[in-house]
């Protein structure tokens, strides 16, 4: 039953609950593992986009600078990340972080907030795919119709067939699709150092001054209040580009390319040693992804003039532009890898979040099956494939990309407090990993969180709201009366058999 009120799950049931037969998932990965996992979903077409739209509209060569800041502001929730993964070892991620923290009325909307970040952004990540798919056969001479690929298609084919092949690799294992993703993110390092290692050559000293731009100010908003940033219209203050409000203004942008690393923490229960490997994983995958975008960010400022550069292929553009472009089809090649391990690593962070809730009853019991044979979650692996493949065919996505930053953005604020909160009420837990300064870091991620929030359009936060109040009436018409929690359900023959 509920410990009080607020219904909050005890780290120790949390934990007891991974011994279920029927729902108990194989310990399979290991340090490196969660490592490639991290890589392979933060490393998509954030570094190959991102850094030139950022260095011309807004920082200028010290685009750097903003993915230095933006790494920092995620460094900070990944130790909360890595604290809470190696003390409550579960899938769910933050989703049971707020259990035995918040209690269930949160852990349930942050179950539900998971959905924006993950079904939404694999969905998003899948149209991308189909683009840089067709770019490539454009390359060779043999692209397919607009109307079945690219984010224009009517039904978009090879988005559903990426996700559909996917989710079969999910089903199959997760040392598998561990595997699966090796090969995929060995592919997208090889031609991003390729590209780094051969652009440093083409690199100009003049294209990196004035290396911080001096400041201009804002140009008038045509767009009204819907598309101007929250703190805009709260505040009525528009900051210009450039300048080191510029810097600013571009972290909270690149901020977007590092989304994913959070995905680590819904493995915990199928890591070996998660205790050890977990602060690893996280923490491991994103300094290594910080520096690969530093790296990206100077040479592609340094090969082409910061406002010559292009909007939709900056680095394709620039290589082009110093008489290099065969690149162009070597980067979509890497890009193309690197989107079809995002879709991968996505669509698992979203099955475990949803089969921890359906283990907890707060979505139909029945969907937290594990496969005997494979030891996956097969029931809601399918259906969360299907699902993302229908909104990946038939739904245009671009106007609800931004959904997935704030549902992502949300989850840092509340695990960065809940970190500090299980510290204050639990602090007889055994921790392998602690987050420094517990009293400090903790509500600077926070603050962090909230600034970048409050820099998405207001349009943004109503969508945000509108499904935040859809989730809250689902759980009081289902999830709120057929929880564990609510019921007093232990589903082991263990616990059933002490009952007695």
């Amino acid at each position: 039953m509920a410990t009080n009120a607020r219904r909050v799950k005890s780290v120790e049931d949390s934990i007891r609950d991974t011994d279920e037969p029927e729902h108990r998932l194989k310990k399979n990965l290991s340090g490196l593992d969660l490592t490639v996992f991290g890589v392979g979903v933060i490393i998509g077409t954030g570094i190959f986009v991102l850094t030139g739209i950022v260095a011309r509209d807004q920082a200028g060569p010290a685009v750097a600078i903003s993915f230095v800041i933006a790494g920092v502001v995620c460094g900070l929730a990944a130790l909360c990340y890595a604290e809470f993964a190696s003390t409550v070892p579960v899938a769910g991620s933050a989703y049971t972080f707020s259990y035995a923290t918040f209690g269930e009325f949160i852990a349930w909307i942050i179950g539900w907030d998971l959905v924006l970040e993950l079904a939404l952004g694999a969905a998003t990540v899948s149209v991308g795919w189909s683009g840089y798919l067709n770019q490539l056969l454009d390359d060779i001479g043999t692209p397919l119709p607009t109307s079945i690929a690219g984010e224009t298609a009517t039904v978009n084919i090879p988005a559903i067939l990426i996700t559909l092949v996917m989710t079969g690799v999910l089903i199959l294992g997760i040392k598998l699709s561990s595997r699966v993703t090796a090969i995929i993110v060995a592919i997208k390092l090889v031609v991003v150092l390729l590209v780094i290692v051969v652009g440093f050559f083409y690199t100009r000293a003049e294209n990196y001054s004035p290396f911080v731009p001096p400041a201009e100010p804002a140009a008038a908003g045509e767009e009204g209040w819907l598309h101007t940033p929250l703190i805009s219209v709260l505040t009525g203050f528009s900051p210009g580009t450039f300048g080191w409000g510029g810097v600013l203004a571009g972290a909270a942008i690149v901020f977007f390319a590092f989304i994913g690393f959070d995905i680590v923490a819904t493995a915990a229960e199928e890591t070996r040693d998660p205790k050890r490997d977990m602060p690893r994983g996280i923490l491991g995958s994103l300094a290594i992804c910080t520096a690969l975008y530093v790296a990206v960010s100077l040479v592609v400022v340094g090969m082409q003039n910061y406002t010559e550069l292009s909007a939709t292929a900056p680095l394709a553009g620039a290589f082009s532009a110093n008489g290099m472009p065969v690149f162009s089809s070597i980067i979509s090649l890497g890009a193309l890898a690197g989107l079809t391990s995002v879709v991968m690593i996505l669509m698992l962070g979203q099955s475990r979040v949803l089969f921890a809730m359906s283990r907890d009853h707060l979505l139909p019991p029945g969907l937290a099956k594990v496969h005997p044979r494979y030891g996956t979650p097969y029931r809601i692996t399918i259906a969360t494939g299907i699902v993302v493949a229908l909104l990946a065919g038939f739904v245009p996505l671009t106007a609800l990309a931004e959904l997935v930053n704030i549902g992502t953005l949300f989850a840092f604020f509340l695990v960065s407090i809940g970190v500090w909160w299980l510290r204050r009420t639990r602090p007889d837990l055994h921790r392998s990993f602690k987050v420094p300064l517990i009293n400090v870091l903790p509500w600077v991620s926070a603050a962090a969180s909230l600034w970048l929030m409050s820099n998405l359009p207001a349009d943004t936060w109503l969508r945000f709201l509108v499904w935040m109040a859809l989730g809250i009436g689902m759980y009081y018409v289902y999830g709120r009366s057929h929880s564990r929690m609510a019921t007093g359900v232990r589903m082991s023959a263990a616990d059933n058999i002490a009952r007695r």
